[in-house]
């Protein structure tokens, strides 16, 4: 009892020292509010609005009816241009798609011939022009197809394939970049806060009162993880519903007490790990340069920038002993899928053990963060 008396006093000093400091606060309220609307409004990974010219040398019904199946969203209106602006267009980036129609198009497809279009991409414009390219095809080859079958009043095809798009049916990029900021942002702050707490009380010298005081290293560490870690997980909270779910209309399919459970879970992981990066640290500037090497490969080989299956299959397979990771598959499966407790422990374990393990080494070190710089 006295043990965790004295772990929650501690933890109240930290929240009153965290609430002194009007930088560390700005941080949070813009990581899980400004930041997570920006990333979400401002990443589209879809097409929308893109810009299409169309040469049609051919002015038939079916060159008018392949212009006119060109829609918004995903496009704009079609604009015709002349073959002869269409290197000067492209070069002044004025169109991210041209096709070309040539003369006698469609005279050549109904007597059975191979006529070909063109379509010249910008691809300076990458996103849109890779996904843009698949879609002008598919909306070109379908407008051919449906012509043909008027013409030729052929038999359907015995075959017809049904696409349906689970968890995200409109396939909306805010969707998941909204969520996976929100992960990325936890593990940020929760290194900065709880690595900054450390170096704070060495620069005001504060941590050798407390080392001399009736309380262990452990009581001081669980301080300050609860602590830092209680603020967080209430960001996280109300970020989910007021700015993914209320701002950008992002439903959550699954149980919100079980994620901000998990969520505490690795908060006791990324807390454990600015512990002890708070104890490697002589000042702010070193604990910067430290937070740099950890928290950038955490986040860019999460899974929540690109999948595990598209990295090198010994890098994924290393990859299994980050506890972000674990985080962010946890994460997707509660908050898309729906999932339970009884599909997601698993990931929820391996987060806990090497928490543990970081907290170790930070009581290790605790002793050594009190000596001279010297």
């Amino acid at each position: 009892m006295r043990s965790a008396a004295a772990i929650f006093w501690l933890g109240t000093k930290e929240l009153r020292s965290l609430m002194r400091d009007s930088v560390l606060l700005g941080l949070i309220l813009y990581s899980f509010s400004l930041a997570i609307l920006a990333q979400a409004r401002s990443s589209a990974q879809e097409v929308r609005d893109a810009s299409v010219a169309i040469v049609d040398e051919d002015r038939s019904p079916l060159s008018r009816r392949i212009a006119q199946a060109f829609l918004p969203p995903l496009f704009r209106p079609p604009v015709p241009i002349a073959e002869r602006e269409v290197v000067r267009a492209m070069d002044a980036g004025r169109y991210t798609f041209v096709l070309d129609i040539p003369p006698h198009f469609t005279r050549d497809l109904l007597g059975r011939r191979t006529p070909e279009l063109q379509l010249n991409v910008d691809a300076t414009a990458m996103m849109q022009a890779g996904l843009g390219a698949g879609y002008a095809q598919q909306i070109v080859a379908d407008e051919i197809a449906a012509f043909l079958s008027e013409s030729r009043k052929s038999a359907p095809a015995p075959v017809s394939l049904v696409t349906r798009i689970a968890y995200n049916p409109n396939a909306e990029t805010p969707w998941f970049t909204s969520v996976m900021g929100i992960i990325n942002s936890v593990t940020m702050l929760a290194i900065i806060l709880s690595g900054a707490a450390i170096v704070r009380e060495r620069e005001h010298g504060t941590l050798d009162h407390l080392l001399v005081m009736p309380v262990s290293p452990f009581e001081i560490a669980m301080a300050k993880i609860w602590a830092n870690g209680a603020v967080i997980l209430a960001a996280v909270g109300l970020s989910l519903v007021l700015v993914v779910r209320g701002l950008l209309g992002v439903p959550v399919a699954g149980s919100l007490p079980l994620f901000l459970a998990g969520t505490a879970v690795y908060l006791f992981f990324a807390t454990a790990v600015g512990l002890y990066l708070g104890t490697l640290a002589r000042s702010m500037p070193q604990l910067g340069l430290l937070y740099l090497l950890v928290y950038l490969p955490l986040a860019m080989l999460s899974g929540s920038n690109t999948p595990l299956e598209s990295m090198p299959p010994w890098l994924a397979t290393l990859l299994q002993v980050s506890p972000t990771v674990h985080f962010v598959a946890f994460a997707q499966a509660i908050l898309y899928r729906g999932a339970g407790l009884a599909l997601v422990w698993p990931r929820i374990l391996p987060i806990a053990g090497i928490g543990g393990m970081f907290l170790v080494l930070a009581l290790r070190r605790f002793r050594r963060a009190t000596a001279p710089s010297g």
